[in-house]
């Protein structure tokens, strides 16, 4: 119990905000929220609780993803007779859902009787970009803007162009750009980077390399280090690694551009591509020279090089090896990598030890890893091996690929085995994973009897559901 109601003084407010300030468990923090201590003084009047006391414990349990309870507090809080809180908590909130990928929840949260009316363009912005990380369609964004009404910033658009980017809709970004303009809002140098990328990521380096130029004599905007990485992306995608080597130096010799890992990664990866591995010790030294140390990214590229263009996973398992040296942490890109690599090689049995050793190395594996694997036992004809990978995925919730399980059901089918498909056609379903079109003739052509009927009312279920 605090000192201040040991004391025999009223634990206040002030105190609760303090307290719930200092505790890092949320659920601890929630409790103490809900039941303050009790002052050794009677008194009649119920505890008297601050804004400072909501914000904090609905900032606490927003980031701990606790959001039932956090509604609760919401709704408490609306009721209340304290002020109405800013609208940066409803960022928070916002973002939290954004975070956890629940979009239907961050629009409601946006329309929260919390929060005091009106919105401004930053809380509209939030949920935009939490939206976006959701991957909802640029649709749904304009909609958000159109019911929302408020009038657009600079940020807006930002938010807006990158989702018709995401889409693949360059002729949408163009037409929100032009519009950003006849509203007489200036473009900034996010804006032109976002169009930069997308010109880049659809093959169009030329147009973007327009874009540069007219950022700069046009709107004044002096290119950043995203726009030269963007660049040198598109050049290196084009096969252009000698003009991407080029652009690097130009960013060298400018003072206000700082040169990082992730534009030695662009190029390190681009040389396998071409053909030039040879060259890649030579551009670390060069890194290392520049006082820039080899982090996950690069390494991760010289993984995927040696997987993907050498073939070569005895050198990439030496780029593994290297990164542990220099204390540098193999994240699942890293490992998913390597098991793509030797599945694609025919190496299913390497790929599932790496896999099962996973954990050990500090990196479990996730939904990618265990798809890969799957689809590389499958390819190989190994369906009894997958059956047991598919195992595992059932019971840690992840379901495979639609064409893994399609390939998986077909080899099933193959060999003919009826009690081993029916089993696996239920753990599909149990995942989401079953595609009810297709499989009646699977089902048809190896089963009869009891066992077919089962499968048959299984597969009603599934087109009802």
């Amino acid at each position: 119990m605090p000192q201040a109601a040991m004391a025999g003084k009223k634990f206040s407010s002030y105190h609760l905000a303090a307290a719930l300030r200092r505790e890092p468990d949320p659920a601890a923090a929630l409790r103490l929220f809900l039941n303050p201590p009790t002052s050794t003084i009677p008194s009649s009047a119920p505890f008297r609780y601050s804004l400072r006391c909501y914000d904090l414990i609905i900032s606490k349990l927003a980031a701990a993803r606790l959001f039932p309870a956090m509604e609760s507090i919401l709704s408490r809080l609306a009721s209340s007779s304290v002020p109405r809180p800013r609208e940066q908590l409803l960022c928070r909130v916002i973002s939290a859902y954004g975070r956890a990928r629940l979009p239907s929840a961050a629009r409601r949260a946006f329309a929260h009787p919390a929060f005091p009316e009106p919105r401004t363009a930053r809380a509209l912005n939030t949920l935009l970009h939490a939206l976006l990380a959701c991957r909802a369609p640029l649709s749904d964004l304009l909609a958000v803007c159109r019911d929302a009404r408020i009038p657009p910033d600079a940020c807006t658009y930002n938010i807006l162009i990158r989702a018709a980017a995401a889409s693949g809709s360059l002729e949408h970004a163009r037409h929100l750009f032009d519009e950003m303009l006849r509203r007489g809002i200036a473009p900034t140098v996010v804006t032109f980077s976002t169009v930069v990328a997308a010109l880049c990521d659809a093959g169009q380096p030329e147009d973007a390399f327009e874009v540069k130029e007219v950022m700069i004599r046009r709107y004044n905007v002096s290119p950043n280090a995203f726009v030269y990485a963007s660049l040198m992306k598109g050049l290196c995608e084009k096969g252009d690694v000698d003009a991407a080597v080029r652009l690097k130096e130009k960013m060298a010799g400018n003072a206000e551009l700082v040169l990082d890992s992730a534009v030695y990664a662009t190029l390190v990866r681009a040389l396998f591509r071409v053909g030039r591995k040879g060259e890649v010790v030579g551009m670390l030294e060069e890194m290392k020279g520049r006082g820039i140390v080899p982090n996950r990214v690069v390494y991760n590229a010289m993984v995927a090089g040696f997987c993907e263009d050498e073939r070569d996973p005895s050198a990439a398992f030496a780029v593994l090896d290297d990164m542990q040296k220099s204390g540098c942490k193999a994240d699942a890109v890293t490992y998913n990598t390597l098991v793509a690599g030797l599945c694609r090689l025919g190496q299913w049995r390497d790929a599932a030890e790496l896999v099962e050793d996973m954990p050990r190395r500090g990196c479990p594996p996730d939904v990618v890893t265990y798809r890969m694997l799957f689809d590389g036992m499958c390819a190989a004809g190994e369906f009894l091996e997958a059956d047991q990978v598919l195992n595992e995925m059932v019971f840690k919730g992840f379901a495979p690929s639609k064409d893994g399980a399609r390939e998986f059901v077909q080899g099933i089918e193959r060999e003919g085995d009826a009690a081993l498909l029916e089993s696996v056609l239920c753990r599909l379903a149990k995942v989401n994973a079953l595609e009810s079109s297709g499989w009646e003739k699977a089902v048809s052509g190896v089963l009869n009897g009891p066992s077919k009927l089962r499968l048959e009312k299984q597969l009603d279920s599934l087109r009802i559901a």
